[in-house]
């Protein structure tokens, strides 16, 4: 059925018709990683966006991203009833273009954006924060402790993506050790 979703005309005009035809980036470098982050969607969405649209998430450093990718990792490997997971993934920079609703420092304003165990209130906001004029919203990470991350709804905002180093991530579904390895 993945498979199918994946290849399927219809199922993918579909996908590709959840963002206005306005906000399609292609025919620049990496264009295709920007679009697959908002139209291949984890099923019950992510911090701050619900699963019909997705975002463009990122952080401030390699350890951070490292922290946030390890933990969704785990909970996979939870989910699965698997004692480790693996996987390979490639980093990515970019240059994110305007304004961003600030919330880095907040978390007692916003106990429920914050909450480490539940999303409903952050999809929400998140949502929120896309239907206005903001850009995306910057928060701080509740995986890597000085982190800081950053949400972007808008693609066309999401410029000069560059391909960089390439890490194998390894998570204990039991413990909170996450295995980082740069890979050459």
């Amino acid at each position: 059925m993945d498979l199918v979703g994946w290849t399927n005309d219809r199922l993918v005009a579909e996908r590709v018709a959840r963002l206005p035809q306005s906000e399609w980036v292609y025919g620049t470098p990496n264009a295709s990683i920007v679009m697959a982050a908002f139209l291949h969607v984890a099923s019950g969405g992510m911090r701050f966006n619900r699963p019909e649209l997705g975002a463009w998430y990122a952080s401030d450093d390699i350890r951070t991203a490292a922290a946030e990718v390890g933990h969704h990792l785990r909970r996979e490997a939870s989910a699965r009833s698997v004692p480790t997971m693996s996987r390979t993934y490639r980093t990515y920079t970019a240059t994110l273009l305007g304004d961003y609703l600030d919330i880095r420092g907040q978390q007692t304003k916003y106990p429920d954006i914050y909450a480490s165990d539940r999303y409903d209130a952050s999809q929400q906001f998140g949502e929120d924060v896309r239907a206005s004029s903001d850009a995306g919203i910057l928060y701080i990470s509740l995986r890597h402790q000085s982190g800081s991350n950053v949400v972007a709804f808008r693609t066309r905002n999401i410029t000069d993506i560059v391909q960089e180093d390439h890490f194998e991530i390894t998570v204990s579904a039991t413990d909170r050790t996450i295995d980082i390895r740069k890979l050459s």
